[in-house]
């Protein structure tokens, strides 16, 4: 396998400067949020598990215990930074939610997860783009096998651009949400330093970008129904299927 390039999460300053700068700033986080929760809904009416892979500083999984507070969810991640903020953010919701630090990069993860499988949904954000592409379509056939009939599978994800001129539309869109993110929490960042810094930031360098299109043709092969894209701008989209019933 190829030198895994996503280690810099699990530096403390990288996770850090994402959570309280990157993070925050993201365009259309709220919007993600709602067309994730529709979805699940509209598959899921009764959910009462589920995982979150990459959970970051958890914040799927807290919008899930939101619309679904009796549910019991398993939040994985490698980065025990990012675990603690998620942590932090669901101390509230402690007794139904399980924390792992593992690194769903290596294929035996799934065996760390078997108490509460299969899962009503999976969810993550933000995070499979790090892995190599033949490692991206081996994860959605194990996330396949890990959910009950039924069970649908949602991705928050940044894909690759369909050319030099999108991708720098994106730049662009990202840099001004950045700048008023800072204006409101960190007003003596100006804007030409917020540019520098999204430009020379040190994670962008974990990113493995794949299309679009491809990563649904894959859930397809797989066998997942109902694969769609539910929103997308620029580089980021929001898709997923469902495990047909039995």
């Amino acid at each position: 396998m190829s030198e895994q390039t996503d280690r810099v999460w699990q530096s403390a300053e990288v996770a850090h400067g994402y959570l309280e700068g990157m993070r925050g700033a993201i365009p259309l986080a709220a919007e993600q949020l709602d067309v994730m929760m529709r979805v699940i809904r509209a598959a899921q009416p009764e959910l009462k598990t589920f995982l979150d892979i990459g959970c970051g500083d958890g914040i799927l999984g807290h919008t899930l215990l939101a619309h679904y507070p009796d549910a019991q969810g398993v939040l994985l991640d490698f980065s025990e930074p990012m675990l603690e903020a998620a942590r932090h953010k669901l101390v509230a919701s402690r007794m139904q939610i399980q924390f792992l630090n593992k690194d769903y990069g290596q294929a035996d993860w799934t065996k760390t997860i078997t108490i509460l499988t299969p899962f009503d949904a999976i969810v993550s954000g933000f995070s499979i783009h790090h892995q190599p592409d033949v490692r991206k379509k081996e994860l959605y056939s194990e996330i396949f096998n890990l959910l009950k009939p039924g069970g649908i599978f949602i991705n928050i994800e940044h894909i690759s651009p369909d050319n030099h001129w999108n991708e720098e539309l994106f730049s662009e869109l990202f840099i001004d949400s950045l700048v008023a993110h800072n204006q409101r929490h960190q007003p003596d960042i100006g804007s030409e330093e917020t540019e520098r810094r999204f430009r020379e930031r040190e994670d962008q360098y974990a990113n493995i970008l794949a299309p679009l299109d491809l990563q649904l043709d894959w859930m397809r092969e797989i066998g997942y129904q109902q694969v769609s894209c539910y929103l997308k701008i620029f580089e980021l989209a929001v898709f997923g299927g469902i495990r047909p019933d039995a």
